[in-house]
């Protein structure tokens, strides 16, 4: 069985009943209503804050991209890409590209006009999905594409280069796209970053999917009963792959564009979720929100809602025991992934696991860990190495990369570059990265990237990068920099020059002091994240 069949069985035994809901927050008169005041003042949502489908139309549009698809010469082995924010129409394209047996490449919406660029390129992509957001930068490189043959846009202002989504979904036909299909075939590439900041990407198998489903159902047991609500980018494997365990089922999901805390709770409440998936920053803020007095729970529908689980960077436990003072009732999860292992689920801690808050937890569903030395020998327990992983859900390679290829999977094995341990129980703890990674709520951020870049300004002799602890975001982007002598050079010319990066990239702390290396020329971070991870720094440092 490959994915696209869990969807056209979905559509055959469940053609009328909800599959996904969009919801736009910024589009209703009154957003921020608690569903008691809601009722009150009768709002009805319209068609820009709330829309959904049903299986039958899940299925039915899927088959419609696919013949579209197929009408502009996409066969087997061939690449799609979606650069799309989340929107209801994402997963119909996603599975549509499946249907065709051609592979599916989601892109990061955050990408400069040169990411998308080198990714298309990187990916062999032919045919790119985009969205009204990405008109400019698509624009800006759309004649260096020499090897997309055509352009389709999903919303309102189509380029004149471009072919309109609605336009070709209307007259598309709906047959179902008969290509056959194994679990060993190719499905999806995503992308990823080594040390350097540029992009990998990571080929993945039909096989690599279903693990993802079977996986998550296994975690957290969902049921046609249970409405997941995802938060997170659809490009990336973390939110979509702990939807496919409600795709598994033929549960509801709702796909909210937005992360204001009174969003979230009034989604979890108006669309009766039971399963949320959250970042840290996003519970820190739920919380804060209640202290504050901005969200009263009594105001909010949220008996259904079973399970909170967090991913994508490590869990604070002092977060999660102030999380369990206002919701005593809920099951917690930590899930622990990356894109080379299918995202999440590789390693999980299990909701009857909560008294080991701090843990990453256990090899998952289908999965095997070990930690090892730099010889790949297993060592003791409660000693660092580091941490490997072995499953289904494992890449089949890094596309057109055979060397950085093997340098990480070995007889199978997936080494992910975190140092971990494992307690006298089996439960595993992350203390480091191997590579000098920050992720800073959720998003992966690659100091020499920025280093190279802020390099370039004139006053800059020297500069590095680390990751401070921050309450809300996991880790911020520090920037120490090294002024040549002679030059004036204040933290809000930085700033500015940092425009020129992407938004997430730009370092959170500008610091001028000098840079300490070692003799062999080498920056030494530690020194310096062990002198500027303490509190008491406010006079030398400055919000960018």
């Amino acid at each position: 069985m490959v994915i696209t069949d869990i969807l056209t069985h979905n559509a055959k035994q469940f053609p009328q009943d909800i599959s996904l809901v969009e919801l736009n927050p910024q589009f209703h008169e009154n957003p921020d209503l608690s569903w008691k005041e809601y009722e009150l003042v009768e709002a009805i949502p319209n068609e820009k804050y709330r829309r959904e489908i049903s299986w039958g139309d899940f299925e039915k549009l899927s088959n419609q991209f696919a013949n579209i698809l197929l009408e502009y010469g996409i066969s087997k082995g061939d690449k799609v890409a979606i650069l799309l924010m989340n929107c209801l129409e994402w997963l119909p394209i996603y599975f549509g590209i499946l249907k065709t047996g051609a592979l599916v490449v989601p892109m990061n919406f955050r990408y400069s006009s040169e990411e998308i660029k080198y990714c298309a390129e990187l990916a062999d992509v032919k045919i790119l999905v985009f969205g009204d957001e990405f008109i400019d930068r698509i624009s800006a490189i759309k004649s260096q594409l020499k090897n997309i043959n055509y352009f389709i846009h999903v919303g309102d202002e189509c380029p004149v280069y471009a072919q309109s989504y609605e336009f070709m979904m209307e007259g598309a036909s709906e047959s179902e796209v008969k290509e056959p299909l194994s679990e060993d075939d190719d499905a999806a590439i995503y992308f990823s970053s080594g040390t350097t900041g540029f992009p990998k990407a990571i080929l993945h198998s039909h096989k690599s999917l279903m693990s993802a489903c079977l996986t998550e159902n296994n975690h957290h047991a969902q049921t046609k009963e249970d409405t997941f609500l995802c938060i997170p980018p659809l490009y990336h494997t973390g939110a979509k792959m702990h939807w496919f365990g409600s795709l598994l089922v033929g549960g509801k999901a709702i796909l909210l564009r937005g992360t204001k805390p009174e969003w979230i709770m009034k989604a979890v409440s108006d669309e009766y979720a039971t399963i949320v998936w959250l970042l840290v920053p996003w519970a820190q803020d739920i919380l804060d929100a209640i202290e504050r007095g901005d969200i009263d729970l009594k105001n909010y529908r949220l008996n259904q809602w079973r399970l909170m689980h967090i991913g994508a960077q490590p869990v604070p436990p002092s977060l999660i025991n102030r999380w369990r003072k206002y919701f005593p009732s809920h099951q917690y999860d930590t899930n622990y992934g990356l894109s080379e292992a299918i995202g999440p689920g590789c390693v999980h801690l299990g909701v009857e696991n909560i008294h080991k808050i701090g843990s990453i937890g256990k090899a998952g569903y289908h999965w095997e860990t070990k930690i090892v030395d730099d010889k790949c020998r297993t060592v003791a327990q409660n000693e660092i190495g580091e941490l490997a992983v072995k499953g289904d859900g494992v890449m089949k390679c890094y596309y057109k990369d055979p060397k950085a290829t093997s340098e990480v999977l070995k007889d199978g094995w997936l080494l992910t570059g975190d140092m971990a341990y494992e307690d006298n129980d089996g439960f595993i703890y992350l203390v480091d990265r191997k590579k000098d990674v920050i992720i800073s709520g959720g998003e992966n951020l690659y100091p020499v990237e920025i280093e190279n870049f802020i390099r370039k300004h004139d006053a800059v002799k020297d500069v590095a990068v680390i990751g401070l602890a921050d309450k809300r975001l996991g880790e911020i982007a520090a920037a120490i920099i090294e002024i040549k002598q002679g030059y004036n050079c204040t933290q809000k010319d930085i700033a500015d020059f940092c425009m020129g990066m992407a938004r997430y990239k730009r370092p959170r702390k500008i610091i001028f002091d000098d840079i300490p290396r070692n003799p062999t020329g080498k920056i030494e971070k530690p020194k310096l994240r062990e002198k500027y991870n303490v509190e008491g720094l406010v006079g030398k440092l400055t919000h960018s």
